[in-house]
Parts: structure tokens; C-alpha cells; sequence
């Protein structure tokens, strides 16, 4: 990740956008945390300010007992809002271990193709402490109810769009449909790789 904004401006920025927020219950009575990451300016903020904000801000709030944590994966590109696999590895391996053990579940929504192919093939080694075991794969925010309180999180519109658009266009969960948003009718292309090759695919 690359930066040239000052600590306490990425903190700020961290804060404004909401990128991990602690809010509701899920439906065995855990805290939630909730990631947002699309929020997440992977080239605006540094691993090391990441990691003070979570110890700062978040742990502390999460007491100690069991939570889960909702992550949205809607709209992340790797170019854009990915921070890269050893900045995650790295922000993971700085929880502290009362932390992790009381994380019980992770709520991974809108995961994609990709994200699935790369977990099933490297979670297990780049994540310790049982975390890939943990994680619960939601395709569609009707089955995210299933677990968590509607009612007390706050899930922002263009993951709800995005929702919608899979409900018509299912092939979209297997990386077979450009996922461009609200952009319809536009001309056939013969090839479908032409028709994701040349995005930032995470």
C-alpha cells in the first residue's frame, strides 16, 4: 500500500468512511463488526495505521466476549481497494489472541469467484488460528438474515443493487457476466473473457 496522507489523516479517513464499524447482533446474540471493503483505499492507508486503529478503536469496544464479523466484499477490485494478501495476513497476525478466540464466525458476503478459488486454496495457510473454518460464504442478502438482525445493521445501497442485479443475472456469482452496475443493453461481445479480462478482479 502506498501513501502519502499523514497518520492522523488516514485515521480520520478510516473513521469517515466506516470501514469496520461495531453495530448490532447477530441472531446468537454476538456483537457484529462490520467491514466494509469497498471503503477500504488501499492506496491511502498503511498497514501499521490499520493496525493502531483496530487495537485503538475496536478491540477495546469488543470486550470479552464472543463476536462475529460481517464482511462485504461487494464492489472491492484488486487495483483499487484490496490491500493485498500480505497487508491481510499481517493485519490478522496482529489480533490479539483474546481477540481471535473469541471471533466465532465470519460472515463473508458477496464473496465472487475469485475470492472463493483463492481461500479454498490458500486460507488455510496464510490464516491461523482456525480463521478459514470460521468463515460462512452469504451469495445473497436474504440467506445474511438468516443469521443476523435485519434491523440493526446498516447495509449501504450499492450492496443491495448489487443483490438485485445477481437475482437477474445469476452467472454474475460465477464471473461469467461483467458486473459493471446498472449497465444494460449494451452491445454483445463475442468473446466473454473480453467481458471481464481487463478488470481488476479480486
Amino acid at each position: 500500500m502506498f501513501t502519502h496522507m499523514s497518520e492522523a489523516e488516514q485515521e480520520q479517513l478510516i473513521e469517515k468512511l466506516e470501514i469496520f464499524k461495531i453495530k448490532g447482533r447477530d441472531k446468537r446474540n454476538r456483537k457484529i463488526v462490520r467491514v466494509i471493503g469497498k471503503f477500504f483505499s488501499a492506496r491511502n492507508l498503511s498497514v501499521d495505521v490499520v493496525k493502531k486503529y483496530l487495537e485503538e478503536r475496536v478491540y477495546p469496544k469488543l470486550g470479552k466476549r464472543p463476536f462475529s464479523v460481517l464482511y462485504v466484499h461487494t464492489g472491492v477490485q484488486r487495483c483499487e481497494n484490496f490491500p493485498g494478501i500480505s497487508a491481510l495476513r499481517s493485519i490478522y497476525e496482529g489480533v490479539p489472541m483474546s481477540v481471535k478466540e473469541n471471533l466465532e464466525a465470519v460472515y463473508f458476503v458477496h464473496p465472487g469467484l475469485q475470492a472463493r478459488l483463492f481461500l479454498a486454496t490458500f486460507g488455510r495457510l496464510l490464516f491461523s488460528g482456525g480463521l478459514y473454518g470460521k468463515l460462512r460464504y452469504v451469495s445473497r442478502l436474504d440467506l445474511l438474515w438468516e443469521h443476523v438482525r435485519r434491523n440493526e445493521i446498516e447495509i449501504p445501497d450499492f450492496v443491495h443493487d448489487h443483490d438485485e442485479d445477481l437475482e437477474y443475472r445469476p452467472m454474475m456469482d460465477y464471473g461469467l457476466e461483467s458486473d459493471h452496475p446498472r449497465v444494460y443493453g449494451a452491445p454483445a461481445v463475442d468473446s466473454p473473457v473480453s467481458t471481464y479480462s481487463m478488470r481488476c478482479i479480486s
